[in-house]
């Protein structure tokens, strides 16, 4: 007989990690199956894993990292590194740690989930949070599992950052998490002394030997098992496994590729696919979104920028564009050590070129998932709509040019230059600049709202506010697959909310 569990839990990563820990606390037999490996110990997990002044666990070929196919506008293709071990992407990324804004949960309560409002997310992000400066504040917790720190004292290239965006008149914003106006501000991170620390250090570690909960690693789910209209458990690359609820909480892809696996999703693409047909889903990897980027390079003095071992991030700055419907839709986050130093933790000798992000935090555009086939290791590509909206290329030029005008400060020329591009006489006509944006496009790789939640009768919503599957009872979705849209800032601590989120609507 297959094993028979209070709710399986499809995916410790970084929405599932907190999931399964709060319904254990709750008395609920859990099973968290991940495809990756799982390190009970963190002190035994790989070094590259822990070590948050580099990414050497996100580069291709990791076994940390599922590696995704993308597809941008025009066909090109790119990589989207994926967290495929337990903790997910926040055991691989680069420890940005904001939450959203009270204008994005006040744009989800709108899309008709009141449930996601502000006033009803703001006990859930105190609880998971252990805020080191502003822990004893209204708004902010002292005693969560994720500790959140920002950085003081960097080196001189952030101090010049800092020093450029006050140059340039831009207001200060001192806690991006604090929900308050957009500037330029430390960016929160969940590290500790150059340590990440993911949600499965932080839910998972402190909870081995719970009798509630049992993590397995290496276990790839292949689909949900469904009788009789309702989710009975999952099958694995080894066997059935039953369960009284199911919830996936294997990313916004793979969320959304095991809902289409078994056979929940639009009709007519899962039986070109070669799957039949359970329920009719348009929603399911449609209407996706992400945060379109792009970078401009600097070329900082040597000794100005961070070395190996130090925090390649420091500050980040928000600016809202010109129309803009959502506050602080313009991101600048600037790199502090070559990429080349950031991916192999080496350091790159003399002068280094350093890249500053600029990306479209609220976009028109929409992307998509496509089915490879019916072979579940076969993953989906996605299919990312960035700028293909004249609006969203207005707003993201505003961008470009925002970055510009503080790479030419004279705080900045201090410790650098910028590196040459784009030309002075791009930045004078839109259309060479489009020109120059598109060429360099790439993804931050936030992808959001592959299974989105929305009341009754919108036809593209997925699950309701409660995050249940529509027409499978015992079914849930809980990542960020389930947001309308992509968060404002980094979705790592809106995933860390999802799970939160989810275990108090799952136990009341």
């Amino acid at each position: 007989m297959a094993e028979h569990w209070d709710v399986v839990v499809v995916g410790a990563g970084t929405a599932g990690c907190p999931l399964a820990a709060r319904l254990a606390d709750a008395g609920r037999r859990v099973l968290l199956l991940e495809a990756g490996a799982h390190h009970p110990d963190p002190a035994s997990a790989p070094a590259e894993l822990r070590d948050a002044t580099s990414l050497r666990a996100a580069v291709s070929g990791h076994p940390a990292n599922w590696d995704l196919p993308g597809l941008l506008p025009g066909g090109r293709a790119v990589r989207v590194p994926r967290g495929r071990v337990s903790g997910g992407s926040s055991a691989v990324n680069a420890g940005y740690f904001v939450r959203p804004t009270p204008a994005d949960a006040a744009g989800w309560a709108a899309a008709g989930n009141d449930l996601w409002a502000w006033e009803r997310l703001l006990p859930a992000l105190c609880r998971l949070e252990s805020d080191r400066e502003y822990g004893d504040r209204p708004g902010h917790g002292a005693d969560g599992p994720v500790p959140v720190t920002r950085p003081a004292g960097g080196p001189p290239l952030a101090r010049a950052f800092a020093a450029a965006a006050e140059e340039l008149g831009l207001p200060a914003e001192p806690d991006k998490n604090g929900g308050g106006a957009p500037g330029y501000g430390p960016l929160p991170r969940n590290v500790v002394d150059g340590e990440r620390i993911s949600t499965a250090t932080a839910y998972l570690a402190p909870r081995r030997g719970h009798p509630g909960l049992t993590v397995r690693g290496g276990t790839r789910v292949l689909r949900v098992l469904v009788e009789r209209g309702r989710a009975v458990g999952v099958r694995t690359a080894g066997g059935d496994v039953r369960a009284d609820e199911v919830v996936l909480s294997a990313g916004a892809v793979g969320s959304a590729h095991l809902l289409l696996l078994s056979g929940i999703g639009p009709p007519d693409r899962l039986r070109a696919a070669g799957l039949d047909v359970l329920v009719g889903a348009p929603g399911v990897g449609a209407g996706c979104s992400d945060h379109p980027l792009v970078y401009l390079p600097f070329r900082a003095r040597a000794g100005t920028g961070a070395a190996p071992g130090g925090a390649p991030l420091d500050g980040v700055l928000h600016a809202t564009s010109a129309g803009a419907e959502l506050p602080g839709d313009l991101e600048v986050l600037p790199w502090l050590a070559p990429f080349a130093q950031v991916m192999t933790g080496r350091a790159v000798p003399g002068d280094a070129v350093v890249e500053v992000g600029v990306a479209l935090q609220r976009t028109v555009g929409r992307g998509r998932l496509v089915l490879a086939g019916a072979d579940p290791a076969a993953p989906p590509v996605a299919e990312y709509g960035h700028l293909v909206e004249e609006a969203d290329r207005r707003r993201m030029r505003e961008g470009v040019r925002l970055a510009a005008d503080l790479l030419r400060t004279r705080a900045l020329a201090e410790v650098g230059a910028p590196a040459g591009e784009p030309a002075a006489a791009v930045f004078a006509d839109d259309a060479a600049l489009d020109a120059w944006i598109t060429a360099r496009l790439t993804t931050a790789v936030h992808l959001s709202g592959s299974a989105r939640m929305g009341p009754e009768g919108d036809p593209g919503a997925v699950v309701d506010q409660e995050l249940r599957v529509r027409g499978v009872e015992g079914l849930r979705v809980a990542d960020t697959s389930v947001l309308p849209w992509v968060p404002s800032r980094g979705p790592a601590a809106t995933a860390v909310l999802v799970g939160e989120r989810a275990a108090e609507l799952m136990t009341g």
